[in-house]
């Protein structure tokens, strides 16, 4: 690469344009490659890093200019992405968690815990980050199996799967829905009518689903030792989140820009005197926002070196455009590199569709839902795995079981309801 960059002064004016385009092919393939296995072979490089060597290298080889990469930046998603991660990270620093552990361990029994556990998952997801909340979650679902005396792998699939599904109702649900959201111009309450039916029918098909899969394995669990008291959380410190939750909360429903509103809200929670805001940083996922900003610039020089083009002629050529294998492509390249790299590739397709507003909601609601076919479906379901391996790890077999059918089940009702509906 770098001999490529000293040879372009000296080359033709055509010669350098191919040369460039193939640069930017190049570095696109291997950034997706990256996004797809995870790191890139030989190195230690991830997605995040991946996604800083090839906007740096697109750059540096002319791909694109300097102000076209800050322009390829879409900063009101960042901006959204980086406020909402804030506004949960002080609800945890809160106690807004723990509290809802208390209210759980302490009033629920052993039966309620698994649809108590789907639809909390589902509701917070649906207003905030889904990866966020799993953070939160599965502590929360460790403690209470522990407590209640009940094998935890039930409950944690539930954390991860709801957590997905609920997500697909908002633009604020999870990093790929805020990016359409930014791209589409859908309103936050367009967007949660047409697809909070889609999230509320998948959670109760995951519950049935979970409870007919896991039966057996949600049975007393032989634990001996004495749960431990349940400390109980100062509720006063909870009056100033909630408010502010609110807030934000009508002010996306106001039809507000997202983005500004969350700033509002994370610059209200960040105005305090007794918690310390570095610890509210400490739990930002700023390796995420720097991916985000990467892949901007790597899908900006795509579209410079000709990747939309072919695109384009591709969806003609296999008829992308009908929701049917919109969502079926969609589903599969999700799984394949990943939700957000599958939606920024595909996003330059969709104005071209006879329904741009049909194709935007397939988009979120076939990328979302099929990151639940897999562990490495979404970042929500490896967090999970990852937080609670140590305790109650999770195979690849065992998540699989149980993610199939969940991903075909709630795949074709979004698909049937947006064909019906949009």
């Amino acid at each position: 690469m770098i001999l490529i960059a000293s040879l372009l002064p000296q080359m033709s004016p055509a010669a350098v344009n191919d040369a460039r385009v193939a640069a930017g092919y190049a570095i696109f393939l291997a950034s997706y490659l990256v996004f797809a296995i995870g790191k890139f072979p030989g190195t230690k490089i991830d997605r995040a890093g991946a996604a800083i060597v090839g906007a740096v290298l697109m750059v540096a080889l002319g791909v694109v200019t300097p102000h076209d990469a800050l322009t390829a930046v879409d900063f009101s998603t960042i901006v959204l992405l980086f406020s909402m991660m804030v506004i949960v990270a002080y609800l945890h620093q809160a106690g807004f968690f723990d509290w809802i552990t208390e209210l759980v361990v302490t009033r629920l029994k052993p039966h309620h815990l698994l649809p108590t556990v789907i639809f909390t998952s589902g509701v917070l997801s649906a207003f905030f980050v889904n990866d966020i909340i799993c953070l939160v979650m599965v502590p929360f679902v460790l403690d209470a199996t522990r407590r209640m005396g009940v094998k935890p792998l039930p409950y944690l699939l539930a954390v991860a799967t709801a957590s997905n599904i609920g997500s697909v109702a908002t633009i604020t649900g999870n990093p790929q829905n805020m990016l359409i959201g930014s791209f589409s111009g859908i309103a936050y309450r367009d967007f949660l009518l047409h697809l909070g039916p889609i999230a509320l029918v998948g959670l109760l098909l995951d519950w049935l689903l979970i409870h007919l899969l896991c039966a057996r394995v949600g049975t007393r669990d032989p634990v001996t030792d004495l749960p431990d008291p349940v400390e109980a959380v100062d509720r006063s410190r909870l009056v100033k989140p909630g408010i502010v939750i609110l807030m934000v909360i009508t002010g996306f429903l106001a039809g507000l820009p997202p983005a500004l509103v969350a700033a509002f809200g994370a610059a209200m929670m960040l105005i305090t005197r007794t918690r310390e805001p570095r610890l509210v940083y400490d739990e930002v996922d700023w390796g995420l926002l720097v991916f985000f900003v990467g892949l901007f610039v790597i899908v900006g020089g795509a579209e410079k070196a000709g990747v939309t083009e072919r695109l384009l002629a591709f969806a003609n050529s296999w008829n992308l455009h009908h929701p049917a294998a919109f969502t079926v492509v969609v589903a599969a390249l999700s799984n394949v590199v990943s939700n957000v790299p599958a939606v920024m590739l595909l996003k330059s397709l969709v104005p071209g569709f006879a329904n741009p507003h049909g194709g935007w909601l397939v988009l979120a609601m076939a990328s979302t839902l099929a990151g639940n076919l897999t562990i490495t479906g979404s970042v929500a379901n490896i967090i999970v795995v990852e937080r609670s391996k140590h305790v109650a790890p999770i195979s690849f077999r065992e998540y699989f079981a149980v993610g199939l059918p969940i991903t075909v089940a709630t795949l074709l009702f979004g698909f049937v309801w947006l064909w019906l509906t949009s």
